[in-house]
This record gives C-alpha cells, sequence and structure tokens, in this order.
C-alpha cells in the first residue's frame, strides 16, 4: 500500500524545522564568516601598521646614543668595544613604557656582542642599512622584532626593537572572543528561538494532520478550516472538495448496490419458490413418470437459485454495513444472549440436515451496538460454521464477557467449529470480499467473512480468527469496547 503523500509530509514537520533552522541560521554563519575576514583584515592592517611604527622607532633609538663612556683596560685595549650612554628618545620611551612587559631592545656592536638592553632578545646582524623583521616566542608571547643597522655618536651599532603585541599573531583569539563566540551564542539563542516560534507556527497544521490521520477511511466527512491558516486554507478546500467527489462516487455506488440487490430479491424469491416446488414434485413422481428434466438438473437449478439468492442479500447486508459504518449512526444496547438464542433457531434445519452438533454457550451480556447488524453479523458466521464443518461435526455459538486488567469488562461474541480452519497465512485474506481459499469445496461466494468484518467495524472493532477448542477447526471472535 502506497503512503499517503499528504499525511507523510505534514507528519515531516522534523524535516520542515530543520529546514527553516538551516535557512535562518546560515545568514548567522555568513554573517560570522565576513566578520572573520574583516577582523583577519584588520589585523594584516594593524600588523603593517606595527612594522611601519617600528621601521619609525628603530632610527630614533639609534639616535638615543649620545656617546661612548670610556671603559677599564680590557675596553680600552680593543678587547671590548666601547658601552654607549643612552638617553632614550620620547617616542621610543613611550613606546616602551605602554608595553611594559611585552616590549623589549638591545643594542649590540656590529660584531654582535650586546652593549645595552634584553638579553633573550635574538641576535640579528643586519649587514646592510636595511631594516630586517622576524617573529620569536618567549614566554608564551610572541614578539614581532626589528633589527637594523644604524650610525650612532658611538659608531655603527645594531639595534632591536621588540613588540609583543602583534595582532596578526593572536587574530585568532580575537577572532574566537570577539567574532565567532558572540555568533555562537547568538545562533544557539536563534535556534532555541526559531524551534520555539516554529513549533507554535506548526500547530494549526499539525491540527489539520491529525485530522487526516486519524480520521478512518470511510470518514469524508468535510474537515473544519476554522483554525487553519490562510496559507493552508487552499489546501484544506482542495480536500473538501475531493472528500465530497468520492463521498458521491461512494454513495452512487452503494445505492446502486443495494438497489440491484434489492430489485433481485422478489425475482429470485419467486424463482427459488418455483424451483422449490418443483423439486418437490420431481421427488414425488414415479420411476414411470415422464419429466422433461431429470433430477439431477432440477437439484442444480435450485441450487443455483438459493446460491443466487444468497449472495443479493449478502450485497444488500454488506451495503448496509457500509452505510451505517458512515453514517455512525446511534446505537443501542443489544443482549447478545439473546441474539444468540434467536440466530441458532434460524439454524437448526440446516445444521440437522448434515448431522452437524449445533450448540449454545451463552452468559447474560449487553454491549452498544446496531442489532440487526449485529444479528446479520452472527448470521454470517453461523451458516459460514455450517457449510465448513463436515458431517457429524459440531458448531458453538459462545457469547459472554470478561475483567479487563485495569478495571471493567468487555462482552464478545463467538462461533467455534471442528472444520479444517483457516492457516495463519490466510486469515487476513480471507476477510476480503469475493476470497476464497483454494481447494474449498463448499459452495460460497467469499462474502460471508467479509460482510462479518464490515459490521465489526462498524462497531469499531474487527473479527479475531483463530483455532478452536483443541486446536481443531476455527473460532471467529468479536470483542467489543
Amino acid at each position: 500500500m502506497q503512503p499517503d503523500p499528504l499525511s507523510a509530509g505534514l507528519s515531516d514537520t522534523g524535516g520542515l524545522q530543520r529546514r527553516l533552522l538551516l535557512l535562518l541560521l546560515l545568514p548567522f554563519g555568513l554573517v560570522g564568516l565576513v566578520g572573520a575576514w574583516f577582523q583577519y583584515q584588520a589585523a594584516g592592517t594593524a600588523a603593517a601598521q606595527q612594522d611601519q611604527r617600528l621601521l619609525r622607532l628603530a632610527p630614533m633609538l639609534g639616535d638615543s646614543v649620545v656617546s661612548a663612556v670610556n671603559e677599564p683596560a680590557d675596553t680600552q685595549a680593543g678587547l671590548l668595544p666601547p658601552k654607549p650612554l643612552l638617553l632614550l628618545a620620547p617616542p621610543v620611551e613611550e613606546f616602551l613604557n605602554e608595553r611594559e612587559g611585552t616590549s623589549g631592545y638591545s643594542i649590540l656592536s656590529t660584531q654582535g656582542q650586546l652593549l645595552l638592553g634584553d638579553t633573550w632578545l635574538p641576535t640579528v646582524l643586519p649587514s646592510t642599512p636595511e631594516p630586517e623583521f622576524l617573529s620569536v616566542t618567549e614566554g608564551g608571547v610572541t614578539y614581532r622584532i626589528i633589527a637594523q643597522r644604524v650610525p650612532t655618536a658611538a659608531g655603527d651599532l645594531i639595534v632591536q626593537l621588540a613588540d609583543g603585541s602583534d595582532v596578526q599573531q593572536r587574530w585568532l583569539n580575537i577572532v574566537l572572543v570577539r567574532v565567532l563566540l558572540p555568533n555562537v551564542v547568538l545562533m544557539v539563542v536563534a535556534a532555541l528561538g526559531v524551534r520555539w516560534a516554529v513549533a507554535r507556527a506548526l500547530r494549526p497544521l499539525m491540527a489539520l494532520k491529525n485530522a487526516v490521520e486519524y480520521r478512518s477511511p470511510r470518514d469524508l466527512s468535510p474537515i473544519a478550516g476554522d483554525a487553519t491558516p490562510a496559507e493552508v486554507l487552499p489546501l484544506v478546500h482542495s480536500l473538501n472538495r475531493l472528500f465530497a467527489l468520492v463521498n458521491a462516487q461512494t454513495e452512487a455506488q452503494r445505492r446502486f448496490v443495494a438497489d440491484a440487490a434489492h430489485q433481485l430479491r422478489t425475482p429470485l424469491a419467486g424463482l427459488q419458490a418455483q424451483i422449490e416446488a418443483w423439486g418437490q414434485a420431481t421427488r414425488a413422481l414415479q420411476p414411470h413418470d415422464k419429466l422433461s428434466l431429470p433430477v439431477d438438473q432440477v437439484l442444480r437449478l435450485r441450487s443455483a437459485a438459493r446460491r443466487t439468492t444468497q449472495l443479493a442479500n449478502q450485497l444488500l447486508a454488506l451495503s448496509r454495513a457500509d452505510t451505517t459504518t458512515a453514517d455512525s449512526s446511534a446505537m443501542q444496547r443489544v443482549d447478545l444472549k439473546d441474539l444468540c438464542e434467536t440466530v441458532l433457531a434460524l439454524h437448526l434445519d440446516a445444521a440437522a440436515a448434515r448431522h452437524i452438533d449445533l450448540g449454545l454457550d451463552a452468559e447474560p451480556v449487553q454491549v452498544d451496538g446496531h442489532a440487526w447488524l449485529l444479528r446479520e453479523l452472527l448470521i454470517n458466521l453461523v451458516d459460514n460454521a455450517i457449510k465448513y464443518t463436515p458431517e457429524h461435526g459440531s458448531v458453538t455459538v459462545r457469547c459472554g464477557q470478561e475483567a479487563q486488567a485495569g478495571g471493567g469488562a468487555i462482552g464478545w461474541l463467538a462461533v467455534d467449529d471442528s472444520g479444517p480452519g483457516i492457516d495463519p497465512a490466510e486469515r487476513e485474506r480471507v476477510l476480503q470480499r469475493f476470497y476464497r481459499m483454494p481447494g474449498t469445496s463448499a459452495e460460497g461466494n467469499g462474502l460471508g467473512l467479509a460482510i462479518a468484518n464490515e459490521i465489526a467495524r462498524a462497531h469499531a472493532t474487527h473479527l479475531q480468527l483463530g483455532s478452536g477448542p483443541g486446536g481443531q477447526g476455527l473460532r471467529v471472535r468479536v470483542q467489543f469496547a
């Protein structure tokens, strides 16, 4: 059976929510990526500005050397260069003060001896006046370092400045704290808000889905569109038009079957009466009397007339069961024991003709239902049981009630027989209309169990097919809420 596209589509609200969340949160993600890109560009710009500042401060650091101080004999002997006297230029002093702990400087001789400054700075010896830049990590801080050979009052020296506020080296942390983290928090809050809003907005759609999904296949009444959103209202109108067309077609077909069956009943009843009388007259003839038709042909004609009459009656009963299911008319209290006794009396002759023990095991019980439909249900079950039970077998009609675990009691009706039974693999198929099990020898139209099942469905229940007493034969049971 193909799934209902409407029901499948409406039931996939989780997928709709996911799509809405994706469509709404995707822009947030794009904004976050664009923000990260701009932050990276800003970090690159800041790094370039940082290099330009170091490039301006390096010559000022060289100009801060005012002279060389006389040193001990080893210095005068030329073993060490003279130690310079340093008077920091205001921009260099301001730079070192505002970045205290994340900056440093050093002054080296052209041979690489440290004359002044921080000892942790690497030794870089440019061979030309062109500055050289490098990045060094010290104590968990990444420093941007410039090294340049400059002329000073103490001669040519190597000056180095280090800046630990390298924006480009720390841009990932900046992006994480300033861009990604706020956007993630915003996306989580937005996802929760959108989920709540979508769930609230889809409530009318879910109500429509439930109205379609949980209604009976035979319930073709219009769907109420009072609380339906305007966007879904055209769909509701289309469904109602479809229901009206299907209902009209079904009703026309049902009326045709009922009218045809009803019209056939009168001529078939007359035909059967004539054939029955003919059959009785045929049996009363003496062997030397002449008859235009042989006795066996008369009996076959009588059997065909009976089957045709039964088919017309069953079609009429089936049409009435369908009508009752669709109309959902009011039910009344039905005494099952009374019903069993009445139906049993109708089948005594048929059971006696085949030497079948027709019994009754009934307890007083009342259920809500349609009395004439339940009578038709039991007639079909008993007739079916007698027809398929071999001669000298047994058929028992039962009814009673049993307690439920949660309290209260339920009524039930059952017919047991000692016939061949029904294979478990066939028990679903025998409830279909006009289906007869392969190899069945008994006469029938394949409608008895189908009619009984339709009547059971009109009472919000179904036939339960199982094995009879002792695992032999068939038990058909109907349980009423």
